[in-house]
């Protein structure tokens, strides 16, 4: 067996692979860029070579950098992780040459099925199921629109080289195609430096569903599976599950076979995924061939039982398969979902900054692949990823259940993350019942997501948590020492929580296990061990397990439960009285500006001093983790001033533009 590899990634995937090879006695490599020196990924690998500055043009893809790590270390294999240069030709060839083994397919499937054109020219082919399209490349907007009249639209222009959602656009008419074509030939001109695109018949009310297949080098090829990965955002997927709620038998079979005859028919070796597109009949079509380790592997092998980066590390040493087809079983139901440093209330922009607390949930059945630590930083530079959640249950409902849990459990504070809209997605009716499709999101949040739909089970659990966590506070005040004689400080038991402007009387006491309320008629019996202090409250409140976030911020409690957020404030009555009677504080106007609604690169400005702009027209473009945002006009106005200029760094809520 390789004695030391080396991981040509960074974050949560390097940590993956490093747990692997260290289980297997492999000594691990990491490499680094300068914004990754105190990463994750390079403080428990057993060596770490910095390869460059930030970006990662300048570090995660320079071959020739990683190639060097691999010789001034001794590494004698490569694992590419995903992304960077994982479906890299030039770099498994380069690698080849120098006698160091690359952990993942050949040069001849990574080509043909890196390209998407040629992929599913191959496909079909092979026998495989393929989407009506034009399979030639775009020469321009105008060409892009007249194969799009002949195709019949809704059409889906991609990226050629894609993946990962960007360098692609739905296209419903004319207008957008045209616009269409020019943010996906700009995001594959920045993300692969290949501006190719092609365009295919957009399927309407579809699933995604991908095939898990693994090769050897001895012809033995074998598929683990299905996930289902239809919960998705902008292309980017959010929520993945194996199996699928949707398949039977019959269409996981025909799906399994014909993955295998491509894989067959490109000669392929190691792990790769074939996507699926499935409509409401369970007809499938092929839409493209991952070659290397999928985001969402871990549920594929939390029901088949298999390490599939040790299979990976295997066949590349030369080994066969463990095990042949007929051996693969399917046990209990995975769920994974996303954990990303993003606001959902605010269109889900990027957020990034340092992890003041982090918190992450574990015990039974539940798995955290993560590159992040308390303390450590969200780069600007990289995918916003924080950890990938994953809970296991011998049923769906059960794995949906322990992930609700899990999530309450998951503590971030330092950067806006996107726990309360996966909450809010596990407790979605529609989730529950398996009715997925790639639109959900879309259909379910057609104007964005806020705080409107994730409304509280049971407004009541959190106003007694408020109250109990005031207590607490409370009381450990009331014991501090040196107080003055005659005016020590007694804690009242009645209280008034104050929660979106209404107020709720309650009497609180403490217990010998926790605490009792009285609101509104309804006793709540609380046991809990819960110190001040800590972000977790954990109890058992009137025989039903809970867990509340619970973060302080002057008078202010801010707590989340099943992804529903509430502030509160806790006062005497007499305070309550007084608060009543305080004015409204007035926010002020920010009509008049256009400001970043995230940190990012500005790459356009579409307007100049003295313009007139209409509602929905464009004025400025910001790049944010190489996807291309578009910033439009929200009202008829004049450009009075242009504050920014191309290429500026921006941060939040910076003057874009101002109008008169």
């Amino acid at each position: 067996m390789f004695e030391k590899i080396l991981i040509a990634n960074r974050g949560e995937i390097a940590c993956r692979v490093i747990t692997t090879a260290r289980k297997m006695g492999i000594k691990t490599v990491a490499v680094y860029s300068d914004a990754d020196k105190d990463a994750l990924h390079a403080q428990i690998a057993d060596e770490a070579v910095h390869i460059g500055a930030a970006p990662s043009a300048e570090s995660y893809l320079v071959m020739e950098r990683i190639i060097q790590a691999c010789r001034d270390t001794g590494a004698q294999a490569v694992h590419p992780g995903y992304g960077f240069l994982s479906e890299n030709a030039a770099f498994c060839e380069a690698l080849e040459k120098e006698g160091i083994a690359f952990i993942g397919p050949a040069t001849y499937a990574i080509n043909s099925m890196g390209d998407k054109i040629t992929s599913k020219r191959l496909a079909e082919k092979a026998g495989v199921n393929v989407i009506p399209g034009y399979t030639d490349v775009v020469r321009d907007a105008d060409h892009a629109v007249e194969i799009s009249a002949g195709i019949g639209y809704p059409v889906m222009l991609k990226a050629s080289a894609g993946g990962g959602g960007k360098g692609m656009r739905i296209a419903w008419d004319e207008a957008d195609c045209r616009d269409g074509f020019e943010r996906a030939t700009n995001e594959a001109r920045s993300s692969f430096g290949d501006e190719r695109v092609f365009i295919e018949k957009f399927i309407e009310e579809p699933r995604h569903i991908e095939i898990q297949v693994m090769a050897d080098t001895h012809g033995n090829i074998i598929y683990l599976g299905e996930r289902e990965c239809s919960i998705q955002r902008r292309h980017q997927k959010v929520i993945e599950e194996a199996p699928s709620p949707f398949l039977d038998e019959a269409t996981r079979k025909a799906m399994g076979e014909q993955a295998v005859q491509l894989a067959t028919a490109v000669q392929y070796r190691s792990a790769g995924t074939v996507e699926f597109i499935v409509d409401a009949n369970r007809n499938f079509y092929f839409l493209e061939m991952n070659t290397r380790l999928q985001v969402e592997h871990p549920v594929t092998e939390l029901i088949t039982g298999q390490d599939l980066v040790e299979m990976m590390i295997r066949v590349a040493y030369g080994e066969k398969l463990p095990l042949k087809q007929e051996d693969v079983t399917l046990t209990g139901w995975a769920i994974e979902t996303r954990v990303y440093a993003e606001d959902p209330f605010r269109n889900f922009l990027p957020s990034i900054g340092r992890l003041v607390y982090y918190e992450p949930p574990a015990g039974k059945n539940v798995r955290v692949d993560t590159g992040v630590y308390e303390g450590g930083e969200v780069s600007m530079f990289y995918d916003p990823m924080i950890a990938k959640l994953i809970t296991y249950g011998e049923t769906r409902e059960a794995a949906i259940d322990r992930m609700c849990q899990a999530l309450d459990e998951y503590y971030i504070q330092g950067v806006q993350h996107n726990i309360s809209f996966l909450n809010a997605l596990m407790v979605h009716p529609r989730f529950r019942e398996g009715r997925l499709s790639t639109n959900f999101i879309a259909e379910e949040y057609p104007d964005g997501f806020n705080a409107a739909h994730v409304p509280q089970e049971d407004p009541a659990k959190s106003i007694v948590v408020a109250a109990c966590v005031h207590r607490g506070f409370t009381d450990r005040a009331a014991q501090l020492s040196g107080q003055m004689p005659g005016h020590e400080r007694v804690v009242d038991d009645d209280w008034v929580v104050v929660v979106g402007g209404g107020e709720h009387h309650i009497n609180i006491v403490p217990t010998a296990d926790g605490y009792r309320a009285q609101l509104e008629g309804t006793t709540y019996d609380v046991v809990t061990d819960w110190v001040m202090g800590q972000p977790l409250f954990k109890a058992v409140l009137n025989g039903e397990s809970i867990c509340f976030q619970v973060a302080r911020q002057r008078i202010w409690y801010h707590l989340m439960h099943r992804g529903a957020k509430t502030d509160a404030v806790v006062m005497t009555p007499l305070a309550a009285a007084l608060h009543a009677k305080m004015p409204e504080k007035v926010p002020p106007d920010l009509s008049k500006f256009l400001l970043s609604p995230m940190p990012g690169l500005l790459v356009k400005m579409s307007v100049k001093e003295g313009d007139e702009v209409k509602v929905g027209q464009e004025v400025a473009v910001i790049e944010a983790m190489k996807m291309e945002n578009v910033l439009r006009a929200e009202q008829d106005a004049v450009v009075a001033r242009v504050a920014s200029v191309v290429g500026d760094s921006l941060m939040v809520d910076q003057v874009l533009v101002e109008f008169e």
